[in-house]
C-alpha cells in the first residue's frame, strides 16, 4: 500500500474516531445534547466505510445514505450484508434532528442503538483492514 493511500484510508478513520468521541462526550453532556450525538454516530459509520472504500480503492460517493456505501463494500467483503440493518437505522440521522422542524430529540434508547450500530461499524471495518492501515492511536492501543 503506498503512503498516500494509507494516510487516506487512516485520515477517514481518525475522523471516524472523532466523531464516536464527540457522540460519547455530547450524550454525556447536561443536559444531553443526543440531537447532535446521534448525528455524530452516522457520521461516524459513514467515514469508517469511506475509509473501506479507499482502502479499497474504491470510488467514494458523496452521500449520507449508509445503506449505498454498505453495498458498495460487500464488493470486497461480503460480510458486510451484516450491517446493512444497522446502516438503514443510521442513515436518518444524517439529517433527521439536524434542523428545527423536522423531529424532537432522539431518545436515549435510540442513541444508545446507534452508538452499538457505529462503533460496531468501525470495529469491523478495522477487522478487515491490516495493521499498518489503521490509524496510529488505534496501533498504539492494540500494541499495548
Amino acid at each position: 500500500m503506498t503512503d498516500a493511500k494509507m494516510q487516506l484510508v487512516q485520515s477517514w478513520l481518525i475522523k471516524a474516531q472523532h466523531d464516536l468521541t464527540s457522540a460519547r462526550v455530547l450524550a454525556a453532556h447536561t443536559p444531553s445534547l443526543l440531537e447532535t450525538a446521534i448525528y455524530h454516530c452516522q457520521q461516524a459509520a459513514e467515514k469508517a466505510l469511506k475509509g473501506y472504500l479507499a482502502f479499497c480503492d474504491r470510488e467514494i460517493e458523496r452521500v449520507h445514505d449508509l445503506e449505498v456505501l454498505v453495498r458498495a463494500a460487500q464488493m470486497d467483503a461480503p460480510a458486510f450484508v451484516d450491517w446493512t440493518a444497522a446502516a438503514i437505522r443510521l442513515t436518518p440521522y444524517a439529517r433527521l434532528y439536524r434542523y428545527p422542524g423536522y423531529a424532537f430529540e432522539p431518545s436515549q434508547q435510540q442513541f444508545a442503538q446507534a452508538l452499538t450500530d457505529a462503533e460496531g461499524l468501525y470495529a469491523f471495518v478495522l477487522s478487515l483492514l491490516p495493521q499498518d492501515a489503521r490509524p496510529e492511536s488505534e496501533y498504539r492501543d492494540q500494541a499495548g
